[in-house]
This record gives C-alpha cells, sequence and structure tokens, in this order.
C-alpha cells in the first residue's frame, strides 16, 4: 500500500489508492495515525467480509448499501446512516445484500493495511 505512516491533516480522495481487499471488495485508507486508522470501504452486492477477528477496536459507518453484520455470532440487518461496534478480538464479518459503502474506524491502526 502506497500511503505515508502517518496521514496528511487534510485529506484528498485522489491521493490514496484503492486496493482488492477481497473478491468484490477494496479499500481506501482515509487517515490514520499510530492510535486510529480510518478506511472507505467499498463492496459489490454479494460480496462477503468473512468472520475474522483483530485486536483492534473497531467502529464502522453504513455510508450507503444494505448488509448483514454480524459480531460475536449475532446478525443484525443495516442500511445507510446506521453503525456498528466491534470489540477487541470479538469474531465479525459483513454480507452486502446492497452495494454500498462502509467507514471503518480502527484504534490502534491496522498496520496490516499499511504493508
Amino acid at each position: 500500500m502506497s500511503t505515508k505512516a502517518t496521514s496528511d491533516v487534510f485529506f484528498k480522495t485522489d491521493k490514496n489508492a484503492w486496493e482488492q481487499a477481497d473478491k468484490g471488495i477494496t479499500r481506501q485508507i482515509i487517515a490514520h495515525n499510530n492510535d486510529l486508522m480510518v478506511v472507505s470501504v467499498k463492496f459489490e452486492k454479494g460480496a462477503i467480509g468473512s468472520v475474522h477477528d483483530h485486536v483492534h477496536t473497531q467502529g464502522s459507518y453504513v455510508v450507503s448499501g444494505k448488509f448483514e453484520i454480524t459480531i460475536n455470532g449475532k446478525s443484525e440487518l443495516l442500511e445507510a446512516g446506521d453503525g456498528f461496534y466491534v470489540p477487541p478480538h470479538a469474531p465479525h464479518g459483513a454480507k452486502c445484500l446492497e452495494a454500498g459503502i462502509l467507514i471503518d474506524s480502527f484504534n490502534p491502526a491496522r498496520e496490516d493495511f499499511l504493508e
């Protein structure tokens, strides 16, 4: 990924590249430092963010589309304007029912996204 170790104070969408995260899923790092990372994630209809976990606290906002979000084995249908919280180490995943975008925030920053 071609982003700096810490982001600028302001972000322009043409400065950071989109990268393939999984089949039908792309992501773009919006801003980050060691403590926080904000990422835009585009899903095609039917794309699946497989169940995974990580040490990071995650807060996400549904910008558009419709998603079935599963956290700790509990699923909920979410659409534009909704959000969700993922505690550290909680298994979670997403199924995109209508093409859309999520904004994910992580604390601390996802170092693996910078590699």
